[in-house]
């Protein structure tokens, strides 16, 4: 059995996530952390994680980026690995994260559904082929109207599947409204998109001349993401030190 600490366990995903382990019989919650501890949940909860006293395998992280670098204190002192979940973190935290990982397990994925690793892989090849031909990139995200951080995790994580196939030789482009000048054929262009109760939708859009390729992925509910999680949780919970990303999950190495 793999015992969960849920941090960030009062916010959407958390909840999500406490309810699915309901009925899995391979891992549970033990404890969960949260500044607002204002829901019943079937475990303990700690508004501060330096109070939390109850033994764990692994760390599932659904918080703010805020919340990060005393998560990751805690982590290194209790030598527990971390499901790293929260997007929008800035370089000095992952610069954390990635000196943390010489000390303990990390996974960090700015996306945890298979559907969305699948196409991390596919438009990798579309980028390779159709950028000899010239096609421009595009990138378009949409998300509910409560999401901060903007543009998603998983837009930039396909802008850096897509430069990373090209050599890294592409510049981002987020705003188009300020330099009035024709588009650069090495970019690519990132547009978010916040309203209603839309879960999640990427396009990644392929533009040549007379055709259009156009390669999306549509959540409908935020059980993909939870479902996600806590498989790599499972996996995560006996690896040694390093940094681990959904492909380790999905490949089981």
């Amino acid at each position: 059995m793999t015992r969960i600490i849920m941090h960030g366990c009062n916010g959407k995903m958390g909840q999500v996530i406490t309810k699915i382990l309901e009925n899995d019989n391979e891992a549970s919650i033990v404890a969960g952390i949260d500044i607002f501890n204002n829901i019943k949940n079937p475990y303990p909860v700690f508004t501060n994680i330096q109070e939390l006293d109850v033994e764990g395998d692994v760390i599932i992280d659904f918080s703010t980026a805020n919340a990060v670098p005393s998560l990751i204190d805690y982590a290194k002192s209790k030598k527990i690995p971390i499901v790293l979940c929260t997007t929008g973190l800035n370089n000095n935290q992952i610069d954390l994260v990635n000196e943390a990982s010489k000390e303990i397990a990390i996974l960090l994925s700015a996306n945890m559904s298979l559907g969305v690793n699948l196409l991390l892989n596919l438009v990798k090849k579309a980028a390779k082929t159709l950028s000899m031909a010239n096609f421009d990139i595009e990138i378009i995200e949409k998300h509910h109207n409560q999401k901060i951080d903007a543009p998603s995790g998983t837009a930039l994580a396909f802008a850096e599947s897509i430069n990373d196939s090209l050599n890294n030789e592409y510049t981002y482009t987020y705003d188009r409204s300020i330099d009035k000048v024709k588009r650069d054929s090495k970019e690519i262009g990132i547009h978010a998109v916040r309203g209603g109760t839309i879960v999640g939708e990427h396009s990644i859009i392929f533009a040549g001349k007379d055709e259009i390729v156009e390669l999306n992925h549509n959540a409908l509910s935020k059980d993909i993401f939870a479902v996600g999680a806590i498989n790599a949780a499972k996996f995560l919970s006996h690896k040694s030190e390093g940094m681990y990303d959904m492909q380790n999950v999905i490949e089981g190495n």
